[in-house]
């Protein structure tokens, strides 16, 4: 039976499709990741406007019929991110964590933090425009894994329990190792190490800084992690 709902929704992605359609890439409130059909979108007296497009945070209403994909039947503005457009630097960090959530996040349950996280990150991009750092990029695709169940262990060796000279990170044990568990891993220094646990503690408002040298570190720690139990490759953020 077909059914309609409502939901809010960010437009991860937006495909043309055939001469006036497109299908969105959606992350939901209530239901996860969702594929829809927005049809005439792309008509200049759409009754949709430009209220589709990605990076957009909407009000959605949408019937879901007997195929894979929902059609939208309603789409009100709850934020647009203005200022975020308008900045190169901005709209290259909100991309890229859309992109995250849409390889990262494939399921239709909803995920409340990631949701909240996502709409969290546009926030601070449209309304800061320092915000658009190497590092705070790092902070929420950390704090995404924490969202999604795979964040790594940073207090003690992720194999032993040992809580000292944690030098290594180990994306196959799950976290930081000791010498005696390095087989392995890769080098992490101090200042790597210290931002990856200030990156999950602290808001991501106020994510720490690093040089770039612990930067590629901790990128690095964030990458294998979520090709290891996430089974998802993401770019390095550069």
């Amino acid at each position: 039976m077909s059914a309609t709902f409502k939901t809010e929704a960010v437009v991860l992605r937006s495909i043309r499709y055939g001469e006036a359609d497109r299908v969105l890439h959606l992350y939901s409130r209530e239901r996860g990741r969702i594929g829809a059909m927005a049809k005439g979108v792309r008509r200049v007296k759409s009754r949709f406007g430009g209220r589709l497009e990605p990076l957009f945070r909407v009000d959605l209403l949408l019937h879901e019929g007997r195929g894979e994909l929902y059609t939208v039947t309603s789409a009100d503005t709850v934020d647009a991110h203005p200022a975020l457009r308008e900045r190169r630097e901005a709209i290259e960090r909100a991309t890229q964590a859309c992109d995250a959530v849409l390889r990262l996040l494939d399921s239709q349950e909803p995920n409340r933090a990631a949701y909240n996280l996502l709409c969290h990150e546009l926030r601070i991009l449209d309304e800061d425009p320092s915000a658009a750092t190497r590092a705070q990029a790092l902070s929420f695709r950390l704090k995404l894994l924490l969202a999604a169940g795979f964040a790594p262990e940073l207090s003690a060796c992720a194999s032993c329990g040992e809580r000292e000279h944690l030098g290594a990170f180990s994306a196959s044990a799950g976290g930081v190792v000791c010498p005696g568990c390095e087989a392995g891993s890769f080098p992490l220094g101090p200042e790597a190490h210290a931002f990856l646990a200030a990156a999950l503690g602290r808001p991501l408002s106020e994510a720490p800084g690093a040089s770039d040298r612990s930067l590629s570190q901790a990128d690095r720690a964030i990458a294998e992690t979520l090709e290891h139990h996430a089974h998802v490759r993401l770019r390095r953020v550069a």
